[in-house]
C-alpha cells in the first residue's frame, strides 16, 4: 500500500525543479460552419480580458492559433461576418497540455451587411444542431470537476435532472423511470455494446464504466423525443465523442488511482502532417478496495481496458479515424448472499445452502468513420463497425452444516458438497455499416438523410440445477443471427434566427421477423427574447427487445418445450415534450421540461393474472411466454437552476417529480420496478486559485447532496397479520400480487471531493480524492428472505462509503 503512495510523490519531486520560467500554453484549433462542416477562413478568435489584446484568424483550412497563453482559465470569442458571435467561457489552460478545440458557428438566418452579434448560446447546450429539447452536453472538465463523477461518464449523467443511478452502487442510466436497458450508447456516431466492467446478462449496468476521462472529448446526451437520427432507442442516448490526439507535439498522461493505473499517450504520425493517434491503457487497481474492507465482499475483481482514436487527413480522399474500445472483467466472489449480489434460483436464501459467484465479462468496438466532402456546403459520413461483448456467469453452489462443540459453541461449517448450479454464456456480436448525407440548402435549410444496416450474431446458453439440484435445465440454448435496417430523413428549417424547427422521419426493419415501423419527429426551439425561450417538442420512438427474450424456451404444462416469442413486435412509445429557459446571465439559467412518455406494444407474460413485463427486467431471468399487449406512462416536471463555472464557482441545483407505470394483462396499473417518484440533486464547488509562492497551484472542492424516492419492490409473502408467510420447501419467497406496491424508505446521499493541481514548466500535476457516500447512509433497497435475520428479513442496501483516490501527471 505505502508504494501506491510513494508513485505520485516521486513523480512530483523529479518534476519540481523547473520553475525558474513563466507558465504558459498554446491554445489552438479550428473554426467551421455548424451545417456544412466547411472551414471558416478569417475567422476572428479573441482572449476575451487580455491586456493587451490577444487575438488571431483562422487560416485556409480554418485553423487558428493562440501561443504563450498564461496558464489558468481563459475565455475565447468567435466571431465571423455574417454568422452569430460565439463565447466558449471558462477554458482550462494547464502548463502540461496544450489546449485543442474543434469548434463550429451558426450562419445567421438574416442576411446582414456587418457582423451579426447575438447572445451567446447557453453552454451545456447539446452540440448536435439537429436536438432541439431534451438534449445536454458533458464536457470532460464536468465529468472530472463534479462529485460522485468518479472519471466515470456513466455516473455523471446522475447529476442532471430526470436521471438516476442504481442506489447499490452499479452505473447504470435511468432515464425518466424507463428501464436503463433501452439506453443507447453510441461512441462517434456509431451504437456500441454496453461500455460497462462487470456487465449483467441483461446489458443493463455494470460496476465500473470501460471509458475515462483522459480521452473524451465533449458528448451528448438525450432523455427523449430523439432527433429522427436516433433510432431503436426508447429511453436515452448517450453520443459519446472522442477527442482527436495531438497532431504537432507529443503529450503523455499518467494516472495513479485506487480504481486503476492508466497510461495516455498521443502524438502526431509525421512533422508537418496533420494525422495524430490517442491511445489509452488501465490496468484495475480495484483490489485495494478489497483489501481495506470497503466493498464488503470476498474475493478479488480485476479488470483492464483500453481505447484509441487515430485521424489520417487526406488532401482529396477526405478524413479517415479509426477508433476502438474494449474491455475485460472477472471476479470471484465468495459465500454471496443477496445483499452483495443477486444469483438466479432464490437459493441463496435456503437454509444450509452457500453459493460463490463467479464473473468474467468482456467487450470489444471498433469503428472506421470516412468523411468525405463534396463541395463546399455538403459531405458524406460513413462509419463500418464491429461491436461484441460476452458474459460467463457460474454460481457454485456449496451444501453445508453447522459444527458445534460439546459447548454448544459454534466451530465451523463443513462443506459437505460443491457444484456448478447456474452457468451462463452469452456472446453477442454485431456487424455495422451506415452512410449519412448532409447538406446545407441556405443559411436557413439544412437536410440530413441515412441508412444503417446491422448484423447480430448471437450464441447463447443459460442453465441451471432443477428438481432438487439433479436435473440441469436450459433455459434459453441457442446460436441465430438477426439483421435490421434503419432510415431516417431530417429537415432543420430557420424561420428566422429566433424560430427553428426541425422535423423529419426514421424508418427501422427487423428481418427476424419482419416487424417495421414509421416514427415521426419534430422539434421547435423559440427564442422569445435575449433571455427566455420555449421549446416543443413530440417523436414516435421504438426499438427491439433482449435477445434472449425471442428464444426463450418456455416448458407448457404437459411438458413439451417451445420457444413462443419469435414473433415479439417492436416496443414504441410517443414522446411530448414542453421546454421553458430562462436567462438570468450569460452564466445562470433555469430551465423546465414538462414530458408525457405514452409506452405500447409492451412484452407481457401471456397469462390473466401475472405482473411480468420485461420493461422491469434486472439481472436475474424470468423466461416466459409474452405478447405485445403491455401498456405503460411515464410523465413528470424537471426543474433546473445551473449557475455555471466563472468567478472559480459553480452550482447546480435540479429535482424531478415523476410518474412511471405499466400495465399488463391483468389490467391492474402499476409502478414500475424504476420509478423512483422524485429526485433532487444539489452540487456546489469552488476554486482558489493562484496559490503558494508562484501563484502556480489549485485548490478545489466540490459537494453533492442526492435525495430521491426508493425503488419499488416484489416483498417477500405475509400473511394478513403481516407475518412471513414463505415456504422455502416448496421455493416461494415472493408475493407477485403485491408488485411494485411498496418502497422500504427513501434514499439520501452526500459526496464530497477535493482536487489540488501544480502547474509546472511543461508539466501539470493533479491529486483527486473522491469520497462517495460520506455518511455511509444505508437505505433500505429490497428485501430477502433470511433465517440468520431478525425477524428472517434481511435487506439489501445503499453501498457505503467508497473513497477514490486520484493522481495524473500531465508531460
Amino acid at each position: 500500500m505505502k508504494h501506491f503512495f510513494a508513485l505520485p510523490i516521486l513523480l512530483f519531486l523529479l518534476t519540481s525543479p523547473v520553475l525558474g520560467q513563466g507558465l504558459y500554453q498554446t491554445v489552438r484549433g479550428s473554426i467551421t460552419d455548424s451545417d456544412s462542416q466547411a472551414p471558416l477562413i478569417g475567422a476572428t478568435v479573441t482572449v476575451l480580458g487580455s491586456n493587451p489584446i490577444i487575438g488571431t484568424i483562422t487560416d485556409l483550412k480554418g485553423n487558428f492559433r493562440l501561443d504563450r497563453i498564461p496558464a489558468g482559465r481563459i475565455t475565447i470569442q468567435l466571431s465571423y461576418l455574417g454568422y452569430e458571435s460565439k463565447t466558449i467561457p471558462e477554458i482550462v489552460v494547464n502548463s502540461g497540455k496544450e489546449v485543442i478545440l474543434n469548434l463550429s458557428m451558426q450562419e445567421s438566418a438574416v442576411k446582414m451587411a456587418e457582423l451579426v452579434i447575438k447572445a451567446n448560446p447557453v453552454k451545456g447546450q447539446a452540440q448536435n444542431e439537429m436536438a432541439l429539447i431534451s438534449g445536454r452536453s458533458v464536457s470532460p472538465e464536468e465529468t472530472s470537476r463534479y462529485a460522485g463523477g468518479s472519471n466515470d461518464p456513466s455516473l455523471i449523467m446522475a447529476n442532471f435532472a430526470g436521471v438516476a443511478n442504481s442506489p447499490n452502487g452499479n452505473n447504470d442510466i435511468i432515464v425518466r423511470g424507463n428501464s436503463p436497458k433501452y439506453v443507447q450508447w453510441r461512441l462517434e456516431g456509431m451504437p456500441i455494446t454496453n461500455p460497462n466492467h462487470f456487465a449483467d446478462q441483461g446489458a443493463i449496468s455494470g460496476g465500473l464504466s470501460t471509458l475515462n476521462n483522459n480521452i473524451l472529448a465533449t458528448s451528448d446526451f438525450y432523455t427523449g423525443a430523439f432527433a429522427p437520427e436516433y433510432g431503436d432507442v426508447l429511453s436515452g442516448v448517450y453520443d459519446v465523442k472522442l477527442r482527436a490526439g495531438n497532431n504537432e507535439k507529443f503529450e503523455s498522461v499518467l494516472g495513479v488511482g485506487i480504481l486503476g493505473t492508466d497510461l495516455t499517450l498521443e502524438g502526431p504520425f509525421k512533422k508537418g502532417y496533420g494525422g495524430s493517434f490517442l491511445v489509452n491503457y488501465r490496468y484495475s487497481t480495484i483490489s485495494l478496495l478489497t483489501d481495506m474492507g470497503l466493498t464488503g465482499v470476498k474475493g478479488s475483481p480485476n479488470f483492464q481496458d483500453a481505447a484509441f482514436k487515430v485521424v489520417l487527413p487526406t488532401q482529396k480522399a477526405g478524413t479517415f479515424s479509426m477508433f476502438g474500445l474494449g474491455g475485460a472483467s472477472s471476479a470471484l466472489l465468495e459465500e454471496v448472499e443477496p445483499q452483495i449480489a443477486q444469483t438466479p434460483g432464490d437459493r441463496s436464501m435456503l437454509a444450509g445452502i452457500r453459493e460463490d459467484l463467479e464473473m468474467n465479462s468482456h467487450l470489444l468496438n471498433l469503428g472506421l468513420n470516412h468523411t468525405l466532402p463534396i463541395g463546399p456546403d455538403s459531405y458524406i459520413h460513413t462509419t463500418l463497425g464491429h461491436s461484441r461483448e460476452g458474459i460467463k456467469d457460474q454460481v457454485f453452489e456449496s451444501q453445508f452444516e453447522r459444527m458445534y462443540g460439546g459447548n454448544g459453541e459454534f466451530l465451523k461449517d463443513s462443506v459437505l458438497n460443491k457444484q456448478v448450479n447456474y452457468c451462463s454464456r452469452l456472446n453477442k456480436l454485431a456487424y455495422r455499416g451506415a452512410i449519412n448525407y448532409h447538406h446545407k440548402l441556405n443559411a436557413r435549410n439544412k437536410i440530413q438523410a441515412g441508412t444503417q444496416y446491422t448484423l447480430f450474431d448471437f450464441d447463447y446458453d443459460q442453465s441451471l440445477l432443477q428438481d432438487d439440484a439433479t436435473n440441469r435445465v436450459h433455459l434459453v440454448d441457442f446460436q441465430k443471427k438477426a439483421g435490421t435496417f434503419r432510415n431516417y430523413v431530417s429537415w432543420k428549417h430557420r424561420f428566422n434566427d429566433a424560430i427553428t424547427l426541425v422535423t423529419g422521419l426514421q424508418n427501422m426493419h427487423v428481418l427476424l421477423n419482419n416487424k417495421s415501423t414509421f416514427e415521426p419527429r419534430a422539434s421547435l426551439h423559440w427564442q422569445l427574447n435575449t433571455t427566455n425561450s420555449i421549446q416543443l417538442g413530440y417523436g414516435k420512438h421504438s426499438t427491439m427487445e433482449s435477445a434472449h427474450n425471442y428464444f426463450a424456451q418456455v416448458k407448457a404444462e404437459d411438458g413439451s418445450i417451445s420457444e413462443p416469442n419469435h414473433n415479439l413486435d417492436l416496443l414504441k412509445a410517443h414522446h411530448y415534450v414542453l421546454g421553458y429557459e430562462k436567462r438570468f446571465t450569460e452564466s445562470l439559467v433555469a430551465k423546465a421540461e414538462a414530458y408525457y412518455q405514452d409506452l405500447y406494444n409492451l412484452p407481457v407474460e401471456n397469462r390473466a393474472n401475472s405482473t411480468f413485463a420485461t420493461i422491469n427486467e434486472g439481472p436475474d431471468f424470468n423466461y416466459v411466454a409474452l405478447v405485445n399487449k403491455g401498456t405503460g406512462k411515464n410523465y413528470g416536471i424537471e426543474l433546473t437552476l445551473e449557475r455555471f463555472f466563472k468567478n472559480n464557482y459553480y452550482y447546480l441545483i435540479n429535482g424531478s417529480l415523476y410518474s412511471s407505470t405499466y400495465k399488463t394483462l391483468e389490467g391492474k396499473e402499476r409502478n414500475t420496478a424504476h420509478n423512483g417518484r422524485y429526485l433532487v440533486n444539489i452540487l456546489v464547488g469552488k476554486e482558489f486559485v493562484k496559490l503558494g509562492k508562484k501563484q502556480n497551484q489549485t485548490f478545489g472542492l466540490n459537494a453533492k447532496m442526492f435525495m430521491g424516492g426508493g425503488k419499488y419492490i416484489i416483498p417477500l409473502l405475509r400473511d394478513g397479520n403481516g407475518n412471513l408467510a414463505v415456504d422455502p420447501e416448496n421455493n416461494q419467497f415472493w408475493d407477485y400480487g403485491k408488485a411494485y406496491e411498496t418502497t422500504l424508505g427513501n434514499v439520501t446521499k452526500f459526496v464530497v471531493s477535493v482536487s489540488y493541481k501544480w502547474n509546472k514548466t511543461r508539466t501539470t500535476h493533479e491529486l483527486f480524492l473522491n469520497l462517495d457516500n460520506v455518511t455511509n447512509a444505508a437505505g433500505k433497497l429490497t428485501e430477502y428472505y433470511d433465517p440468520g435475520k431478525p425477524g428472517s428479513v434481511g435487506y439489501t442496501t445503499q453501498r457505503g462509503l467508497i473513497p477514490n483516490l486520484m493522481y495524473r501527471f500531465y508531460f
